[in-house]
């Protein structure tokens, strides 16, 4: 169990709803025979004074229902994640606030992270959120590269899956913000997953090899080629790691504004 802080909204919702319900079945009903003893008559009208809840029930009733759907939605729909580098420009910005579908390779239970439905697999070119197997407290995102089984190699900058080089068609000179000196280029990981992907043409290639996926793994890359912390570092991502699969910049946030952004679909 990850302490993260879907454990902690977890836990809120839990004390919230375990208080309220201790109230109502149990407080609530001492209060009100406690005011129905104490009525008084006021010119021949029975007046009622009524018992106070405690602040912390008070607390509890109001904030327990909005927990509990925020808790719902972010650990069986969708959850927003902040982009903190730039190693998958050029397709997400340093500031770009997204979603993820957390239900687009299985329904999971919450915190324990254990997953009770399929619903499909990962595909290359998918671009999705996962907690860094080294340290999984953090959370990643990159492109799945590699499927279980694929041989992945990456040479002179190059990249082969499965012997055969990637098909890529250069753009140009990468004008975007965040990164210098950069080519841009179009990458077709197959007939429906194409994207943009930068390279360093002044930058050593020092990250490259040969590297067979196992199975219920992902190899995952930074579509900054020369500036991406990846699977050519620490290995392939188990599939119990995968949180789901980004979707949407809903919301910009840097130094520089890009409101052009908001609401584009990731591919």
């Amino acid at each position: 169990m990850i302490l993260d802080f879907s454990f902690y909204l977890f836990v809120a919702v839990v004390f919230t709803g375990t208080v309220w319900l201790i109230d109502q079945w149990f407080l609530k009903p001492k209060r009100e025979q406690v005011v129905l003893e104490s009525s008084d008559v006021h010119q021949g009208v029975e007046v009622s004074r009524r018992g106070k809840e405690p602040v912390i029930v008070e607390y509890s009733k109001s904030f327990f229902p909005v927990l509990l759907i925020v808790f719902l939605l972010r650990g069986f729909i969708v959850e927003p994640f902040r982009i903190p580098s730039g190693s998958m420009l050029p397709s997400l910005y340093i500031g770009d606030f997204i979603l993820v579908n957390k239900f687009a390779y299985g329904i999971k239970l919450p915190v324990l992270n254990k997953k009770i439905i399929e619903i499909d697999t990962p595909e290359r070119g998918d671009v999705v959120v996962f907690r860094y197997p080294r340290d999984p407290s953090l959370d990643y995102i990159k492109r799945i590269i590699g499927l279980p089984g694929d041989h992945i190699a990456y040479y002179n900058k190059v990249l082969y899956v499965n012997s055969k080089p990637v098909v890529r068609d250069y753009v140009g000179r990468y004008m975007g913000p965040g990164q210098t000196a950069a080519n841009e280029y179009d990458e077709k990981l197959g007939d429906d997953a194409e994207h943009s992907m930068l390279l360093l043409p002044a930058r050593p290639n020092n990250l490259q090899g040969e590297w067979i996926v196992p199975e219920e793994t992902f190899f995952v890359m930074g579509d900054n080629r020369d500036n991406s912390n990846d699977s050519r570092v620490w290995g392939p991502v188990p599939e119990s790691n995968l949180i789901g699969k980004a979707f949407m910049i809903w919301m910009h946030f840097s130094d520089e504004m890009h409101l052009e952004r908001i609401g584009n679909t990731i591919k």
